[in-house]
């Protein structure tokens, strides 16, 4: 579930500013920002206030699903760890949520930019998901999906499990191919 130093910290990044100038706009000391951003209990005005200096806003959706920004701390948090099966699986989960989900509820779960997970791949990954599963819906996909950073220079795989080989691309869902990403289009099939 998504909490609020993840959607603070998502908003603050995906803005480009430093804790100190986020602190600047809101007028709110930078150590609280911080403590903010690493999971301490702010009051609903403080992370309402933290959003609005990035010019963002909380909104109130009528799901519990994860959200992509939420999912991307996951596999960030997987990543450092040293677990792709974990992060693999969060991925899985990010479009199982993003199916589970109609119109613009669905939209609203790939919306916000989610802060990088630290390996390029994996954020062209979490990018091509949210395009994929918002254009089977017809629905507009936010621009951070198409940033260059959500694309990498020579394709490859998510490197989970090395026996594994590389699809064929006839096998590589569309967003994926485009993005450089090599991953069986059964990997995110429901069972």
């Amino acid at each position: 579930m998504a909490n609020a130093s993840t959607l603070v910290r998502a908003a603050r990044k995906s803005r480009r500013l430093t804790q100190d100038q986020l602190a600047e706009r809101t007028r709110i000391d930078q150590a609280a920002v911080s403590r903010s951003e690493r999971g301490r209990d702010a009051e609903f005005s403080t992370v309402d206030r933290l959003l609005a200096g990035t010019g963002h806003r909380l909104y109130s959706a009528p799901t519990r699903r994860d959200d992509a920004a939420t999912v991307a701390a996951e596999i960030r948090q997987r990543l450092r760890d040293g677990d792709k099966d974990r992060a693999l699986r969060a991925l899985i989960q990010l479009s199982d949520n993003l199916v589970a989900e109609r119109g613009l509820v669905r939209g609203v779960l790939g919306l916000a930019e989610p802060e990088t997970t630290a390996d390029p791949v994996w954020d062209a990954a979490l990018a091509a998901v949210v395009a994929w599963r918002l254009r089977e819906e017809g629905l507009p996909t936010p621009d951070w999906v198409d940033a260059p950073s959500r694309f990498v220079r020579e394709s490859r795989g998510l490197e989970v499990d090395a026996a594994d080989p590389l699809p064929p691309d006839s096998e590589v869902p569309e967003e994926f191919a485009k993005r450089g990403v090599l991953v069986w289009r059964d990997t995110f099939a429901s069972v």
